[in-house]
């Protein structure tokens, strides 16, 4: 919620900002809702029980926010953006469609530092209130853009000087891969992994090597151990 708050609310289509009514609630969300009126956002306050329904979750902390839509940003001014930078970091998510895995990966690329957030605009999770949850709010502190056809894509990123590189368990070892200063990573759907013509079209695979006795692990797993790799070598090439 505090993270919503800090965001440009032009960028935001909020319907409204629903709090708890229930007595003794905390200070914070006290904070919360005074702040929220002076950001001039539309106030209501609702039972408990009606809050969980509104939500869809009983763990909604007192507060929900209605968004109209979520704001994604245009991927062309994106690009335009990146392509005076010197290093760059672009997450590409082909298909995943676990909302709790998409709010991970948001988390994590925030956390690392990423540029942006490419999802695919079918047989994909959208961002909706349980991904900003599971994002811890950082939804909001991240560029995503939605991708028609991700192949082609890639080919818009190597023309702006990306290298593409895909997860995918016949891939290199993580750690023996060097990043190009400007770098895509691809992460594939739950069940499948990324698909034939993402990987055909991606410049290298990159696999998280494990015991024999494990397939692989969660997507969002895998992501947070590439993604992380990816900002020590940027950290270093920093020194």
């Amino acid at each position: 919620m505090r993270e919503l708050l800090k965001v440009d609310s032009s960028a935001l289509k909020i319907k409204r900002i629903v709090f708890t009514n229930q007595k003794n609630v905390d200070s914070q969300l006290l904070e919360l809702a005074e702040e929220s009126k002076a950001r001039g956002f539309r106030i209501e306050e609702m039972a408990p029980e009606k809050l969980a329904n509104l939500c869809r979750e009983k763990k909604h902390q007192g507060v929900v926010i209605d968004l109209k839509q979520f704001p994604y940003s245009d991927s062309e001014e994106l690009l335009r953006a990146i392509e005076e930078q010197r290093t760059a970091t672009i997450v590409l998510l082909d298909q995943i469609q676990d909302p709790h895995n998409l709010g991970a990966i948001i988390r994590t690329s925030v956390a690392v530092g990423a540029d942006a957030i490419a999802i695919t605009s079918s047989n994909s999770a959208e961002i909706t209130p349980s991904v900003v949850k599971v994002s811890a709010g950082l939804a909001f502190k991240i560029q995503i853009i939605k991708i028609i056809n991700m192949a082609q894509f890639e080919e818009i990123l190597k023309e702006k000087g990306f290298w593409i590189y895909a997860s995918d368990m016949k891939g290199t070892p993580y750690y023996e891969n060097e990043y190009s200063e400007k770098s895509a990573i691809v992460f594939g759907n739950e069940g499948k992994g990324v698909r034939r013509l993402v990987k055909e079209r991606s410049d290298r695979l990159i696999s998280i090597p494990m015991e024999d006795t494990v397939d692989s692990l969660n997507v969002a797993a895998s992501a947070a151990i590439i993604l992380f790799d990816r900002r020590r070598q940027l950290s270093l090439g920093g020194e």
